[in-house]
């Protein structure tokens, strides 16, 4: 009896998941959502990008979004709510995923979309498909990726982008929309007082080593764009990351360790005033995607290929070197075959430091851009009244002009 339950629910979820796109679109639309992504902080960002996108086509649709409470500024200006989820307390272990899906359940929610596919989410999505609601699940593309493990080159077909897989989610519940613009720049307040000058960011650490500039490299990266430009912020976290930024913040007047001196939001505002900001493969360039911040982003164990570069971010900015070995994991988790993360060490302060002024002044030529043209269009303007002004005033040259054009055709007509 145990067997043919447990068949007839295999057939019932087989069924569910092959459903045709067409079914699917003939579906009665869910009327509120909730969006399922608990970490890590660079992929929440990205979610962001497509919920713009989203409530852009569906502003009637609600969408909850079920994350972690600090992760809350990055949703700024959209039109979500949010289910924070407490996974060391509320929410910790199976009776805590139990209470997650009751919390959600308490919403009026209609549809799950699991843009996680972790452990947790899985249980919740579970949970919430045998009470008999509409799931959907994101597809990470783990095979198409470590295909590329150890084999990338230039010529390379990039991968779907986060970004987009997390559009796919929502588009198998139903809905039908466009992949999301970039972001645009908007003014956000200055947590670091009033901009002077050309202010860069710098964010060489990641969660792993093959994604984490080398020691002695970002100390003189740090000296030369001290040197170049007039402010300089180093983002970082606790511990080591943040004694280094107070160490280079001691060594150089210039520049100013933002760990401790703004939260999450506050960071968030930093970067959109920056005029450019280096970035490992990591949160800081994500984030700057997210408000439309120039961005060069440095590449070493992993490849940009994989879907992970931030959303918008010109491929002008890429730093990266083509080796054998790269990329030698999706994520950036495993150990240097060589010992040496050479694919790092081969991007040099300097190339840094060029790359900078090359993004800065890019983001300098394209913001006088429509000024140029507004200039031109309001010359042809004036250069058209005035030729008309000069006809309107000399009646007595078109006149003679029609005179002597009378002239010749009546004597035509005599002739």
């Amino acid at each position: 009896r145990c067997t043919t339950i447990r068949r007839l629910i295999r057939y019932y979820m087989a069924t569910k998941n092959n459903e045709s796109a067409a079914t699917r679109k003939n579906k009665r639309l869910p009327r509120h959502i909730v969006a399922i992504r608990l970490s890590a902080m660079g992929d929440v960002v990205m979610l962001a990008h497509t919920l713009r996108a989203f409530k852009a086509a569906y502003p009637d649709v609600k969408v909850t979004v079920a994350t972690r409470k600090q992760f809350e500024s990055f949703f700024d200006g959209i039109d979500v709510d949010f289910i924070f989820v407490d996974t060391k307390g509320r929410h910790r272990g199976l009776r805590g995923l139990w209470q997650l899906y009751c919390d959600i359940g308490r919403r009026g929610v209609d549809a799950i979309a699991d843009m996680h596919g972790v452990l947790r989410s899985i249980v919740v999505r579970t949970l919430f498909r045998l009470s008999m609601y509409r799931c959907a699940k994101i597809n990470k593309g783990k095979v198409e990726k470590w295909f590329r493990v150890g084999y990338n080159s230039q010529n390379s077909v990039p991968l779907k982008h986060t970004v987009v897989r997390y559009c796919d989610v929502l588009r198998d519940l139903g809905f039908e929309f466009d992949n999301p613009a970039p972001a645009v720049k908007i003014p956000r307040p200055n947590p670091m007082g009033e901009k002077h000058g050309i202010w860069v960011g710098f964010a060489p650490f990641s969660a792993h080593d093959g994604k984490t500039y080398p020691a002695d490299l970002r100390v003189e990266a740090v000296r030369l764009l001290s040197e170049r430009y007039d402010r300089v912020f180093i983002h970082s976290g606790g511990g080591a990351e943040a004694e280094f930024a107070m160490q280079m913040e001691r060594t150089y007047p210039n520049v100013t360790a933002v760990n401790g001196k703004v939260d999450l939001a506050g960071e968030l505002n930093l970067i959109s005033n920056l005029d450019c900001i280096v970035s490992m493969d990591s949160l800081a360039m994500h984030m700057a995607s997210l408000v439309a911040t120039p961005v060069v982003s440095v590449w070493g164990a992993t490849h940009p290929a994989l879907g992970f570069l931030g959303y918008g971010c010109s491929p002008e900015g890429i730093l990266q070197v083509d080796m054998p070995c790269r990329p030698c994991s999706v994520y950036g988790e495993m150990k240097c075959q060589y010992g040496d993360y050479r694919c790092l060490r081969a991007i040099t302060p300097e190339m840094i430091v060029d790359k900078v002024d090359e993004m800065i002044a890019a983001s300098h030529a394209d913001a006088k851009a429509p000024s140029s043209e507004a200039d031109a269009s309001s010359k042809d303007s004036t250069a058209t009244s005035s030729t008309s002004s000069t006809s309107s005033t000399s009646p007595t040259s078109s006149d003679a002009a029609s005179t002597v054009d009378t002239a010749q055709a009546g004597g035509v007509q005599e002739g």
